[in-house]
């Protein structure tokens, strides 16, 4: 019996390299790789289902999945994660110096519902008591104009969203000083740029996001993988043959890391960083599975159902694939 053919689309991140590379086989399948960036394969995904196998949004994904108009059903690899505090970027000539210096301020955000922002809010709001409603939101593309939500929102009553003008973006409208903030998973160009009066709202981010860690052990999950939910029911295998290989492939980007005598990354201080953060977060800091990533998920959950993008508390049973939700254990 031959192999499975499967189209897999993520990005080419390091823990995802040695599958690509077929350093690691997926049991049972012959994988056909599409490394795309997360907003195009997002896009194709959640509009189209193109993929047997795709990275996905976990805001988008919760969102599409309690409207029961998902294509997918995920499994618990976190492809993707990154704390957040360093993604509120201001004008620094507006006397804002702390969160509650954005109340009543006009601040942009790519999409409503993107992950990365509904982190941040939850921050903003948990740890710093800013209310999403305490803000004016203005959406749409940070560096090319005509971004849209990808699907429809109803937010709460007091929250104000308005889209920016054709033909604008949100980092030309900071730099411009048109909106006082930007809420944003990309580094705006202006503040690449050094654009005179834009900074970050936190920047000693660093530090701030060591201290929130070690107070919650929430490390933000920002993209599932998503297995369409066709695939899924008719080869029940599929999603623990996904998960032993995105792990295998996982624990390599893990020993490249470590390799002292010839470094395999472009930093000249990466063993360093890689111990630091091991002594911080433990040996296998970027876990996959639930009971590993129950603070994260709980908390995000929670902000996602807050901030009036589901409209109750989802259920971990409810998101995942059940079979890929248990490991075996020896």
């Amino acid at each position: 019996m031959s192999d499975l053919s499967l189209t897999v689309a993520c990005w080419n991140y390091d823990r995802t390299r040695a599958l690509m590379d077929g350093r690691v086989p997926i049991e049972g399948c012959d994988p056909r790789f599409l490394a795309l960036g997360p907003e195009e394969v997002f896009f194709r995904a959640f509009r189209h289902g193109e993929f047997d196998v795709s990275e996905l949004s976990f805001s988008s994904y919760l969102m599409a999945t309690a409207r029961g108009t998902c294509p997918y059903v995920a499994i618990p690899v976190f492809i993707s994660r990154a704390f957040r505090h360093s993604g509120i970027y201001i004008r620094t000539d507006r006397g804002i110096g702390a969160p509650a210096d954005l109340k009543g301020r006009l601040v942009g955000v790519p999409e409503y519902q993107v992950t990365a922002a509904v982190w941040i809010r939850g921050v903003l709001q948990h740890e710093y008591g800013l209310q999403p409603s305490d803000v004016e939101w203005r959406s749409g593309g940070i560096e090319d104009p005509g971004r849209h939500e990808k699907m429809p929102i109803e937010l709460p009553d007091d929250v104000t969203i308005e889209a920016i003008g054709e033909g604008k973006t949100l980092s030309a409208m900071l730099e411009a000083g048109e909106i006082d903030a930007l809420v944003t998973p990309r580094a705006p160009s202006c503040f690449d740029r050094g654009a005179a009066h834009v900074g970050r709202l936190f920047p000693d981010f660093r530090t701030l996001e060591r201290a929130w860690f070690e107070k919650t052990g929430i490390f933000p999950i920002m993209h599932v993988i998503g297995i369409r939910k066709e695939l899924a029911k008719a080869e029940p295998w599929l999603g623990v043959s996904l998960m032993k290989a995105f792990e295998a492939s996982k624990r390599l980007a893990y020993a490249d890391l470590r390799e002292v005598a010839a470094l395999k990354a472009t930093l000249p201080w990466v063993t360093q960083e890689y111990r630091e953060t091991v002594a911080l977060m433990g040996a296998d800091y970027w876990p996959y599975g639930i009971e590993a990533n129950r603070p994260t998920l709980d908390a995000f959950l929670k902000y996602h159902h807050e901030q009036g993008l589901s409209p109750a508390p989802a259920k971990l049973e409810g998101i995942f694939l059940a079979s890929a939700m248990e490991t075996v254990k020896v």
